[in-house]
């Protein structure tokens, strides 16, 4: 049972990362859905980094940057020249998947073990992460100003709230989150980048943030429930299910209880700007 749990929340804090990330910049009002990019654009500057200065801590630090960067360019593309938040996302995931593989295929290096970090860092990293976004969003001025241009960025704009910017800070912010979720993913354990690595987690990062109701402990908690998804078809594989089971069953298991857990319990209210193009933000 203790290595059930121990696996469970080592997979379940790069998602519980992303997912914090998320309900950032969703309650900004900008709707999340680059999640995988992000993830995927931080585990290969991670995996770069460190193996280019042999230094583990550098190379979460760059893959968060990295992630930033990508926030950054969404909020660009949704604030600035108004495309649609979900065309936003899906163009940055496939981009991302795409420059990934391309990048890789052309450097053999990153098929190598680099520095790696142990996996209690990233469980106290998604901890920490938990406690400060959902203090900074329910205890600060600046939590409550985010929370308005969500809400109604018409109103927060009218009380000299600068919506733009606080969406471009939140949508930096969270995407620093999921890329440093996503540096762990190649830095601990495997300490490496293989092709599409993430292979839909950002994905699952955002079912957590609507299953979590939008709530930093709430997606956290989502995140964890399906990290023991995972973990719990590892701990099968290894016990010899896959004698019984098809291997790839086992393997969409944490997928199948993303759907399950979307189907039967429904989330809270989204924000109700979510997504919304506001042509006065630019």
């Amino acid at each position: 049972m203790y290595e059930l749990i121990s696996a469970a929340l080592r997979l379940a804090s790069p998602l519980a990362l992303t997912a914090l990330g998320g309900v950032v910049s969703e309650r900004s009002g900008i709707i999340a859905l680059h999640l995988e990019g992000v993830m995927l654009t931080g585990a290969f500057v991670a995996a770069a980094a460190a193996k280019a200065t042999g230094n583990a801590i550098i190379g979460l630090f760059f893959g968060a940057i990295a992630g930033g960067m990508i926030g950054l360019l969404h909020a660009f593309l949704t604030q600035r020249l108004k495309t649609p938040h979900m065309l936003s996302g899906v163009g940055i995931n496939l981009a991302a998947l795409g420059m990934t593989t391309f990048a890789l295929r052309q450097s053999s290096d990153l098929y190598e073990s680099a520095p790696q970090i142990a996996p209690v860092v990233i469980v106290l990293l998604a901890a920490l992460g938990a406690i400060l976004v959902s203090f900074a969003l329910s205890r600060t001025t600046v939590g409550l100003r985010l929370k308005s241009c969500g809400e109604n960025p018409g109103a927060a704009r009218s009380a000299g709230i600068p919506v733009a910017r606080l969406r471009y800070e939140a949508s930096f912010f969270s995407g620093i989150l999921a890329g440093t979720g996503g540096a762990a993913l190649s830095l601990v354990g495997l300490g490496a980048f293989t092709e599409n690595m993430t292979a839909g987690r950002g994905y699952i990062a955002l079912a957590a943030v609507i299953f979590g109701k939008w709530s930093p402990i709430g997606a956290v908690g989502a995140a964890c429930l399906f990290g023991l998804g995972d973990a719990l078809q590892v701990t099968m594989q290894t016990l010899g299910w896959a004698t019984i089971l098809p291997p790839d069953l086992l393997t969409l298991l944490p997928y199948a209880i993303t759907l399950i857990a979307l189907t039967l319990f429904r989330g809270g209210v989204a924000p109700h700007a979510l997504g919304i193009i506001d042509g006065d933000d630019s």
